[in-house]
């Protein structure tokens, strides 16, 4: 069993004899040069000996003391390079995609099992988030952008675009435009407005039918909300095929009628600078193949939409 000191009186010694001053190691460690005096003399309680010599404007290592220091020096330098590698592996085989919330619960969330099959020694962080984030400030290595792009100073690839169409729980027993004048329509609020927004109205108008829905109309702020309100059979929503593409596939939803309207585009994108590393290659690779983009292409450098 080891009989050693209290390690922040091992701390307190070493920053005071590697600065020659209670009050610069009381600097480094955050507290006052009292509780530095009061740790080293535990310590030398501890230890049986003297380790400094003290004067009114400097302290200075006994021969006991400059004996321990090196030792305790070399120990805790020896610490802090297994934690910095420890924590740059960590860093290395971490992948954080940022997303919708939409996406990343609906069409990322269902792979994720998939991906640690291929790749378990890389940890996926997924970060949803409606809003536009800085990859760099953010610590996101990859992100899923919904949009028409361009995204300057990033490479960016499309992954897929997305159409709109109704669906409803097939309790509900839609089945034709008729039932546009009695059942709900569920509506999401876009976080931007854009022209090209899959909407309702620009449904009513493509399919060439008078803007004329039924009454008791349903409005979600968010687009994952308005997926769970159909499912549960609240009403017709015009919804993200891409999204809903599982729900259709286990009979949660069905569609009724046509037509379906396009919607935006999804694009990967990564910073250039600094290159990704292996980690983030893989997931960028797993993410294309996942989307039908296959294999990444050779690119050159710059800031791409393909």
């Amino acid at each position: 069993m080891r009989r050693l000191p209290p390690l922040s009186a091992l701390r307190a010694f070493e920053a005071a004899a590697r600065h020659g001053s209670f009050k610069r190691a009381a600097e480094e460690l955050a507290v006052t040069p009292t509780a530095i005096s009061h740790r080293i003399r535990v310590l030398e309680d501890h230890t049986g000996l003297r380790l400094f010599v003290r004067t009114v404007r400097q302290v200075t290592l006994t021969e006991a003391g400059a004996q321990l220091y090196p030792v305790l020096r070399d120990g805790f330098d020896a610490m802090e390079a297994v934690l910095a590698r420890l924590a740059e592996t960590r860093r290395r085989n971490r992948v954080t995609v940022s997303a919708t919330h939409a996406f990343t619960a609906k069409w990322l969330v269902p792979r994720v099992a998939r991906f640690h099959a291929l790749h378990p020694d890389i940890d996926l962080q997924l970060h949803a988030s409606d809003e536009t984030v800085d990859l760099d400030a953010h610590g996101v290595d990859i992100a899923v952008r919904y949009g028409s792009g361009p995204y300057p100073g990033l490479a960016a690839d499309v992954m897929f675009a997305d159409a709109y169409a109704p669906v409803a729980n097939p309790m509900l027993g839609v089945t034709s435009v008729d039932a546009l004048q009695s059942v709900p329509l569920i509506h999401f609020d876009w976080k931007r407005s854009a022209p090209a927004n899959p909407t309702w109205e620009h449904w009513f108008a493509q399919a060439g039918i008078a803007w004329a829905p039924a009454r008791g109309q349903l409005r979600y702020s968010d687009e994952g909300h308005a997926i769970q309100a159909a499912v549960a059979g609240q009403g017709i929503a015009l919804l993200s095929l891409a999204l809903v593409a599982d729900d259709i596939a286990a009979g949660h939803l069905v569609r009724p009628f046509g037509p379906a309207i396009a919607g935006h585009t999804y694009h990967l994108v990564m910073l250039t600078d600094p290159k990704p590393g292996a980690a983030a290659r893989a997931v960028a690779d797993w993410l294309r193949e996942e989307s039908g983009m296959g294999p990444a292409l050779e690119r050159s450098g710059h800031a791409t939409i393909l």
